[in-house]
Order: structure tokens, then C-alpha cells, then sequence
């Protein structure tokens, strides 16, 4: 993105409606924050914000959004509006019934967190017994209800080595796309790096077999998004801007209505309820230092800065506290 150039309005949202939850996951990022829930009344005045300022899409997350008594009412009002909802969710409180209201209230797509293809160790990484089993029953019953499904793992040390095995498994649930999500490292995801995330060479091995496989798939739909895979052959960049989309494509809504470029970078852009929404997402310097990477360390020398702008900005800040550090996923070491 130009230094010149007016930021474009974002087109997607992820909007956290609550922080409750009632599993545990080592990776969490929503279980450090302790931020208090907004009224419907008050999520009802966000989402005509949101409308006005031509935002399309907005994905419920949280925390579990179906903890959230008045999550159906909150979508109808969303759908009627305008807005092209879906929902992140654990799937264990997905029950035949709730999943007609998911349908009815205007949900377009659910995805479902599965992060082993084996119940034990997916249990074991949610710290919720029998979660695994809860999430095959939810996807059952949301396709039933005729909604679009997708999977969504977290890899990690528990799955990088044999997540062909989850596809596997959503294939023959017959879901036909699966996000493949980088361990960003905020959160308890810091707290538990050590023992879950991957070296570079580990990330980049990883992903060069997902390309592989994903060049040659035709069932599954297989989503990545990490800027740094830009380094290995094979990838295409169909996004709309180089590098992370967020604070560019996208933002994060908290419960409490507070805005920050994505869910895995905590700093405060504004209160989308009570600040200008406009001015925040065109003022802000935290937006426009993300906006406008400069290249330090190994990113002076790399080939590829300009595709990949520095790789995952969250993952930088996490690690050094600045936005346009190296990301500490790459392994690509540029040549004098």
C-alpha cells in the first residue's frame, strides 16, 4: 500500500460478541481478556455502523458465540441489514435445534474448530473431553440444515506432520473447504509457544507439502494465511493488498466494542460504538505504521518484502514488540 494512498474501508469484520467459553484451549486468545459484553441494543447500533461505513462481511467469534442467548436475534438483525454473516464456534452446543435457528436466522457459513484427526488428542488440546465427538455431530447437523461448513485447524506441534489426516476426516464428513491456521503467538498462544509452536524450517516444510497437496486437490478447498509462504513456489497472491490484510482488509471488533487491526494484536484503534469509525480506520498511526512496513533485519536484503511485507504482523509484535520486526516464522534467509 501506497504511503499516499487513502485507506480503502475494510470489507470484513471478526467480531468477538463474548469472551465466555466453555472449553479451555491451550491457544486461546480470548481467555486473557476479561472485557465486558455489550447490550443488544448497543451490538445493534454497531452493526448500522457497520452498514453505513460498506462494510460486507461479518464473522461472529469469540469466546463461543452461541454462549450469547440473543446470538439468532443479533444475526436476523445483521442479515436484514444486509450483512453476509458467518460464525466461528466449537460446535459443542450445536444441537439439531440450534442448528435450524443458525439456518433460519440468516448464517451463511459456520466453521468448526477441529484440530486432530484422533478424538484424544483434540480433546486433550481443548481441554474439554468429548469435544472432538461434539464437533463431527455439529457439522452433521448444521449440513443437514442445509448451511455451508468448513473446518478450521490450528496447527501446531500436535497436527503439522499429519494434517492430511484432518482433510481426510472433513472429506468424508463431506465438508469441502478447510483454513489451515498459522500458530500466531498471541495470547496463551505466547504462553505455550514452547510447546506448540513450530521452528521456521519446521513451517516451512509444512507448508511446502500443503502446497503440494493443494496444487494437485480438486475435493477441498485448502485455505492458508500466512503471508510468508510467499518465499516458496508455487503460491498465488489473489488478496486485494501484499502482505497480512489486517488493519487493511479487515479488523477485529472485542466484546466491549473496542477496535484493533486483528484479534492477535491488542492494541486499541477506537470504540467502534462510541468514536468515529471513519476516522479511526483513517487516522490511526497504529494502522498506518501497519499500513506502511518498513523493512528491518533480514527483510532489508529479502527478495520477497514485497509480496510477503514482513510475513505475519501479529507473530512480529508479539515476539519484539514491533510491528515491523521480521516474523519470527520465516525461514528464509536472504543472501548478501
Amino acid at each position: 500500500m501506497n504511503k499516499n494512498t487513502p485507506a480503502m474501508m475494510p470489507l470484513a469484520a471478526n467480531w468477538a460478541l463474548t469472551v465466555r467459553c466453555n472449553f479451555n484451549c491451550n491457544h486461546c486468545y480470548s481467555r486473557t481478556d476479561s472485557s465486558p459484553e455489550l447490550a443488544l441494543k448497543e451490538i445493534k447500533v454497531i452493526v448500522d455502523k457497520l452498514v453505513r461505513s460498506r462494510v460486507l462481511f461479518v464473522n461472529f467469534g469469540g469466546g463461543e458465540p452461541l454462549l450469547r442467548k440473543d446470538l439468532f436475534e443479533i444475526a436476523n438483525y445483521a442479515k436484514r441489514r444486509g450483512l453476509h454473516i458467518s460464525m466461528n464456534s466449537n460446535g459443542s452446543l450445536i444441537t439439531k435445534a440450534a442448528a435450524k435457528n443458525i439456518k433460519e436466522s440468516g448464517f451463511r457459513q459456520v466453521g468448526i474448530s477441529m484440530d486432530s484427526h484422533l478424538s484424544g488428542i483434540h480433546d486433550k488440546f481443548r481441554n474439554a473431553p468429548g469435544s472432538h465427538k461434539k464437533a463431527i455431530a455439529a457439522i452433521g447437523r448444521l449440513k443437514k440444515a442445509g448451511i455451508e461448513v468448513s473446518v478450521s485447524s490450528v496447527i501446531c506441534k500436535i497436527n503439522h506432520t499429519n494434517f492430511e489426516k484432518i482433510i481426510a476426516l472433513a472429506k468424508k464428513l463431506k465438508v469441502n473447504k478447510i483454513n489451515l491456521h498459522n500458530y500466531k503467538c498471541g495470547g496463551r498462544e505466547f504462553a505455550n509457544r514452547d510447546n506448540l509452536d513450530l521452528s521456521p524450517e519446521e513451517w516451512r516444510d509444512f507448508y511446502g507439502k500443503v502446497l503440494e497437496i493443494k496444487s494437485r486437490e480438486k475435493e477441498m478447498d485448502i485455505s492458508l494465511d500466512d503471508p510468508i509462504i510467499a518465499s516458496l513456489k508455487n503460491t498465488e497472491n489473489k488478496s486485494l493488498v501484499q502482505g497480512s490484510i489486517c488493519g487493511k482488509l479487515s479488523f477485529y471488533i472485542k466484546s466491549n466494542g473496542d477496535m484493533t487491526p486483528c484479534g492477535f494484536i491488542p492494541t486499541k484503534i477506537g470504540n467502534i460504538l462510541t468514536d468515529s469509525f471513519k476516522e479511526a480506520w483513517e487516522s490511526s498511526p497504529i494502522l498506518h505504521t501497519m499500513r506502511n512496513k518498513e523493512p528491518k533485519g533480514k527483510c532489508k536484503k529479502c527478495k520477497f518484502f514485497t509480496s510477503c511485507i514482513g510475513g505475519c504482523t501479529a507473530r512480529a509484535y508479539a515476539i519484539s514488540g514491533d510491528f515491523n520486526s521480521p516474523d519470527p516464522h520465516c525461514w528464509y534467509e536472504p543472501k548478501n
